[in-house]
């Protein structure tokens, strides 16, 4: 079943309920600051798991002590969806057990 794309006024309706999430480059991103290397890729690979569970995946970026996510999706052209958005809260709602900021 194909996904819709949201409107630009849902994507910033939707962008106000999760703070520090921004729209770039046609995709939902936010880059997560960590204690250290370790703790950033155990929240990357963290990241992985819930989206093979939700079957959507994002473009992950590891730095020293960062995780930067971006996502779209590519089942509605790279436009922006609600299963984009499930999967910012998602990881939004891991992060902090991660420490990240």
């Amino acid at each position: 079943m194909p996904t819709e794309p949201l409107s630009q006024k849902e994507i910033e309706d939707r962008l106000r309920e999760l703070p520090g999430w921004s729209l770039a480059d046609d995709r939902i991103t936010r880059t997560y600051r960590l204690a250290s290397h370790a703790a950033a890729a155990a929240m990357t690979v963290h990241i992985a798991r819930v989206q093979d569970e939700l079957n959507h995946h994002s473009d992950l970026t590891l730095g020293y002590n960062t995780v930067t996510v971006a996502v779209n999706t590519h089942d509605a052209g790279g436009a922006v969806t609600e299963r984009d958005f499930e999967l910012a809260a998602r990881v939004d709602a891991l992060a902090s057990a991660h420490g990240a900021s």
